[in-house]
């Protein structure tokens, strides 16, 4: 089959059947991707996911274009944008349209209560998943923990601890090269 048509009917599927936005589409990304399909391999994703972490933009279109381009370059990046994307404009079209007959309805309130716990579950799984592939130890788990506190509590932005994560990860890199 044709591999753009593949990985866009791939990237459709997830984009489709996930709620909770890029970080909850993880697990399945991983499991299309990486179990099912074979396009990238397990240490490939977890440094996929930090670049796409670290770009601007939504999480789950950057994910998708990186594992597009590895496939096909730039057409299987669009390809698999595309599949990622469509069903969420979709979506929210349909929302926009229909919206109205439902802004005060209490059983769609109550749905999108009972949505919400498993929405972060489904946040919580690939981040303990990353954690253990990305080998945090007792020297290094403070990392997260930290930069978490300091968004949570002090209202740090997040892209002052990316570039602190960037330029520490450089200079222990630098560091290690000198031993």
């Amino acid at each position: 089959m044709n591999l753009y048509w593949e990985s866009f009917k791939t990237f459709f599927k997830i984009g489709m059947f996930t709620l909770g936005g890029g970080y909850a589409m993880i697990p399945l990304i991983e499991e299309e991707v990486v179990n099912r399909h074979h396009w990238v391999e397990k240490d490939e994703m977890l440094d996929l996911i930090a670049i796409a972490q670290s770009c601007p933009g939504v999480f789950a279109i950057n994910i998708s274009i990186f594992i597009g381009y590895k496939l096909k370059k730039t057409h299987g990046a669009i390809a698999t944008a595309l599949g990622t994307a469509l069903p969420s404009f979709l979506i929210i079209l349909a929302i926009a349209i229909f919206f109205h007959q439902f802004e005060d309805n209490k059983v769609i309130a109550a749905m999108f209560k009972g949505i919400r716990p498993a929405v972060v579950a489904l946040i919580a799984v690939p981040t303990f998943n990353m954690a253990r592939r990305a080998q945090l130890n007792w020297f290094t788990i403070w990392i997260p923990i930290v930069s978490a506190l300091a968004i949570w509590l002090l209202g740090v932005s997040p892209i002052w601890i990316i570039i602190a994560a960037g330029i520490g990860g450089y200079l222990y890199g630098v560091m290690e090269i000198r031993r």
